[in-house]
């Protein structure tokens, strides 16, 4: 079952060219996937009782056009069936503009069971109630793992505040991604956005932790990669193209 619901691109939305940013465009789509497992009863609010909360693993955007400040965006989602593996679900995505596609989506998650602190195994009961589709926005079904560069032009470091932690007590999903721009290069940084935005999640990152943020350019991709402050651990790494 496909959910829907629409956004009105806002001033927190867009850039400095009045253009709908990247991080809008994921906290768009992470509302919506939030909203639909909450008719589905894993929602925010179902934490408490459940013990049990989706974790992200995955994004994969790519951005057609860009609307921009008081544009109306439709915004499409819907779980896929699942495959052999029932610990992982993927979560696809469609972005409309007056009934043109303007970007698609796709997500990989885990429900995480608090109680047992461990992955839960998805079953009918758990799933059925999204009534998953056979269809996938990408030519690729699956999202291909990122790899580390092997060497890096810049770092910079950062210590994690309160503003970043989440319900879940790490640091929030969408904060990965703000938190990589801030190592780009300026003329990077402060040009037009790249459209296609990449993120895997490799280890949370908790309240207080002191982490490294690794820049490297090559073959038209911009990797950000997120480690402890040993460099022993990956807990995010970003691409930008």
């Amino acid at each position: 079952m496909k959910y829907e619901t629409t956004h009105i691109v806002g001033v927190e939305d867009i850039g400095i060219n009045n253009q709908m940013k990247n991080l809008a465009f994921l906290s768009c789509i992470e509302e919506i996937a939030c909203a639909h497992s909450a008719t589905c009863g894993y929602g925010v609010n179902d934490i408490d009782t459940k013990h049990r909360a989706w974790l992200l693993m995955d994004w994969k955007l790519k951005i057609f056009k860009r609307p921009i400040y008081n544009d109306k965006i439709l915004i499409k989602t819907w779980a896929r069936e699942l495959g052999k593996n029932s610990y992982f679900s993927y979560r696809d995505f469609e972005i409309y503009l007056n009934d043109e596609k303007i970007a698609i989506a796709t997500s990989k998650w885990v429900l995480f069971d608090f109680s047992e602190n461990k992955i839960t195994k998805l079953n009918e009961e758990i799933y059925g109630p999204y009534i998953p589709e056979n269809e996938y926005v990408f030519e690729d079904e699956k999202i291909n793992k990122i790899l580390e560069p092997k060497e890096y032009q810049n770092f910079m470091t950062y210590k994690v505040s309160r503003r970043d932690i989440d319900i879940n007590k790490h640091m929030h999903n969408l904060n990965y991604l703000t938190l990589a721009y801030e190592v780009l290069p300026d003329d990077i940084y402060f040009s037009e956005e790249l459209k296609n935005v990449s993120i895997m999640y490799k280890h949370q990152v908790l309240l207080n932790e002191d982490i490294k943020c690794f820049y490297s350019f090559e073959n038209s991709t911009h990797t950000i990669t997120i480690k402890s402050n040993d460099e022993k651990k990956i807990h995010a790494i970003i691409q930008l193209r």
